[in-house]
């Protein structure tokens, strides 16, 4: 089966809309054969884009595992939050072999979240010089930053090198309190690609009652983003998410208003990521 894609910014590459992020059962450990039966599913209904992190407990690993033989038809992400040259190596050392691939579509840094972050993240020996190097010696097809914290913290990162894509928040919560959408259309002005995360609030919006599954994914998709990752539980949470996005249509504007103004009162739990 096949699903809407997207030119993943000036990567020229294009991707699946709707990505399987590491979290949900990814997360895990010892769950080899629900993970799998998840990664079995998103791959027979269409999904090509999978997301992983160092930090995603035994996500990698499964990720290796469940998509042997498959890796020229997919679109293979992970993340580092090592903030030294040193130990970045290190983990793309361990997500290569845990992946079993020689390369990366995308590695992404992880989780820049302080002043502290950037400025570790620049100094001599510090992260971005594994990450150059990892793109220089075809480790990494392209290079991304993450975020989830600060859009401000977030926007001073997309001037530390010239990355190809970006990871950030996309909800209707967003525009409550200090909202990373703005960042998401300048970050696309800029030619970057634009990767939606937080779509489901790590479940949350499940549990409000406002609205189904399927109208925050249509929110998502309806901003400046080409592509969404959410991870997934089970097997019938996947055939949700495939649902949802194989009917997209845009989310006229007023549409969005009355979601955002919807969740609302609900905003600042829904923005657990955000201090």
């Amino acid at each position: 089966m096949t699903l809407p894609r997207r030119t993943l910014g000036s990567t020229g590459v294009s991707v699946t809309c709707l990505g399987l992020g590491g979290e949900g059962v990814l997360r895990t450990f010892g769950y080899e054969a629900e993970a799998q039966a998840v990664i079995d599913a998103a791959f027979a209904g269409g999904i090509r884009y999978f997301e992983s992190a160092r930090a995603y407990s035994g996500s990698e690993a499964y990720l290796g595992r469940g998509l042997a033989g498959r890796r020229p038809e997919v679109f293979l992400t992970s993340k580092s939050h090592g903030r030294s040259r040193r130990e970045a190596e290190n983990h793309l050392a361990v997500t290569l072999r845990h992946l079993d691939t020689d390369y990366l579509d995308l590695w992404q840094v992880h989780d820049v979240r302080t002043a502290a972050d950037l400025a570790a993240l620049t100094a001599p020996g510090g992260a971005l010089e594994a990450f150059r190097w990892a793109k220089e010696r075809g480790y990494a097809r392209f290079l991304g930053v993450t975020g989830h914290h600060d859009p401000g913290i977030l926007r001073r990162a997309l001037d530390l090198y010239e990355f190809d894509t970006v990871l950030l928040p996309v909800n209707p919560a967003e525009p409550a309190d200090r909202s990373f959408l703005p960042l998401a259309q300048e970050a696309r002005a800029r030619g970057l690609g634009v990767i939606g995360m937080k779509v489901l609030a790590r479940g949350l919006v499940e549990q409000l009652g406002v609205a189904r599954i399927g109208d925050f994914v249509r929110y998502a998709l309806s901003q400046p983003v080409d592509v969404v990752v959410i991870g997934a539980d089970d097997v019938s949470q996947v055939e949700e998410l495939l649902a949802a996005v194989r009917d997209f249509t845009p989310m006229p504007p007023e549409e969005q208003r009355r979601l955002e103004e919807a969740v609302r009162p609900f905003a600042r739990g829904l923005m657990y990521y955000k201090p």
